[in-house]
């Protein structure tokens, strides 16, 4: 028999050795799945692992055990995909981890108003229908100074909607320096040509005047786009006006000045040894028209893109076909307003997780962290380290806070628990329950204690000791 003949016996062996659907639901490893998932399911996802199988035969490939393959399949179906995870990164506002963690009583909110009937476009008294946004309106009017509000998806969608409703066939004059990407592909010149307005850029890269928004101004010219540097910086030889000189030359010539605040602060962070972020009550003041923000960054709220500004603007832009499109849910309503109360109260920075992460002195994070190394000490002896902590979330690009950290260098590790590496201990921990998510530096892996909730650390410390524990 030649090689080739060899070859295609031996393929032809390799799938028949594949076993029946009607056979893997009997394994005893996979009835625990058809309990969980019911049998429709397990047979949907055993015939996927049994064509990749095969595919995988025919290609020539080493064949798998077909078994284990679908338990880790039906192991991840059952698994929900956005389970909770402990953020140990030092990444406050953490866009891979969904950003701001909202506060207790926002998510019983957004619990109460998810799982029963509610009063979302009626008003009680009268029995007529009303406005979905006339509570956050209200909130957000006395908060920042604008006079009305409005909140849709994201931030994306917010300048997406104020551009489509009042520059769609028209120019928009924006800053060299600003015409950016601001993240996830999300860039000014796309959203701009996606709205119908042209992009006319001024100034230079690193140097813009209020005298090239002038000279630049036509009858064709609908607004002055301003975008806050939020997640990058230009350092040196700089210059860029500031929002009051734009608002009097965009006035004085029937512009709209557009705000792209992007992080959306309330409170000032230079009080919490930060960088001094512009607010949105300070680019209301300035004379901006319309300021659109994101509400899961510094807000520390949910997911939404919130618009703020002149009334009979936000009123327009609430008509534009586009608004229903991107408007926010019930559950997304909900949980800004409760946010929003927070403000409104005076206890955002005890209420809200961010603002809370951010206030927290060093002293607390070094006693928290200390007390994760007593718990441990029968398992491992964990180094507590200082560290610094960052905003992230496309806030404060630069700027780190103080803090600290519970570290486990390799030798350690390997000592523990012998051919255990750091990055290894680092996957261990996220495919955990719960997912731990540290960062790993210089062999060593940090485990921040300022971005970890404190309600979170006794899981923390559970986590660790399954994993460095003996067998």
């Amino acid at each position: 028999m030649d090689e080739r003949s060899q070859n295609d016996l031996q393929l032809q062996q390799h799938l028949r050795s594949l076993p029946a659907v009607s056979t893997l639901l009997q394994i005893p490893e996979i009835q625990p799945f058809v309990q969980a998932l019911g049998e429709r399911a397990v047979v949907h996802v055993a015939q996927k692992v049994l064509a990749a199988a095969r595919r995988r035969i025919l290609a020539g490939e080493s064949p798998l055990n077909v078994v284990t393959w679908l338990q880790h399949e039906l192991q991840r179906l059952l698994r929900p995909r956005l389970e909770p995870v402990i953020n140990a990164t030092g990444v406050i506002i953490h866009t891979n981890l969904g950003r701001a963690p909202v506060s207790e009583e926002a998510a019983l909110a957004m619990l109460e108003v998810a799982r029963r009937y509610t009063a979302l476009e009626i008003e009680l008294e009268s029995g007529r229908r009303g406005g979905r946004m006339s509570e956050v309106s209200r909130l957000l009017s006395m908060l920042t100074g604008a006079e009305a509000g409005l909140v849709v998806n994201n931030n994306a969608a917010a300048v997406l909607l104020v551009l489509s409703t009042f520059c769609a066939g028209r120019s928009v004059l924006v800053s060299r320096s600003q015409a950016v990407e601001i993240g996830g592909g999300f860039r000014i010149p796309d959203v701009l040509r996606q709205s119908g307005a042209r992009l006319i850029e001024v100034g230079t890269t690193n140097r813009t005047y209020v005298r090239d928004y002038a000279e630049a101004i036509t009858d064709d010219t609908a607004a002055i786009l301003s975008v806050h540097r939020s997640n990058f910086r230009i350092v040196g030889f700089t210059a860029q006006p500031e929002l009051r000189e734009l608002a009097e030359l965009a006035h004085a010539r029937a512009l709209l000045l557009i705000e792209d605040l992007g992080s959306g602060a309330l409170l000032d962070t230079a009080v919490f040894g930060l960088e001094h972020e512009p607010t949105v009550q300070e680019a209301i003041a300035a004379g901006a028209d319309l300021v659109c923000f994101s509400g899961d960054k510094l807000l520390g709220g949910p997911q939404a893109g919130i618009i703020v500004g002149r009334q009979e603007l936000i009123e327009r832009v609430e008509r534009h076909p586009l608004a229903r499109a991107v408007r926010a849910d019930k559950t997304a309503l909900a949980g800004t307003a409760l946010t929003l109360r927070h403000y409104l109260r005076g206890e955002a920075v005890e209420k809200i997780p961010v603002w809370r992460m951010i206030a927290t002195p060093v002293d607390a994070l070094v006693e928290r962290c200390r007390a994760w190394a007593e718990a441990l000490a029968d398992v491992i002896e964990a180094e507590i380290v200082r560290t610094e902590a960052t905003v992230g979330g496309g806030s404060l690009p630069g700027e780190t806070l103080p803090s600290v950290a519970l570290a486990l260098p390799a030798a350690t590790i390997a000592q523990k628990v012998p051919g255990l590496s750091v990055d290894e201990l680092a996957r261990r921990l996220r495919i955990g329950q719960p997912p731990v998510i540290g960062r790993v530096e210089e062999d060593n892996l940090l485990l921040d204690v300022r971005t970890v909730l404190p309600e979170q650390d006794e899981a923390l410390i559970q986590a660790l000791r399954r994993v460095l524990q003996p067998t």
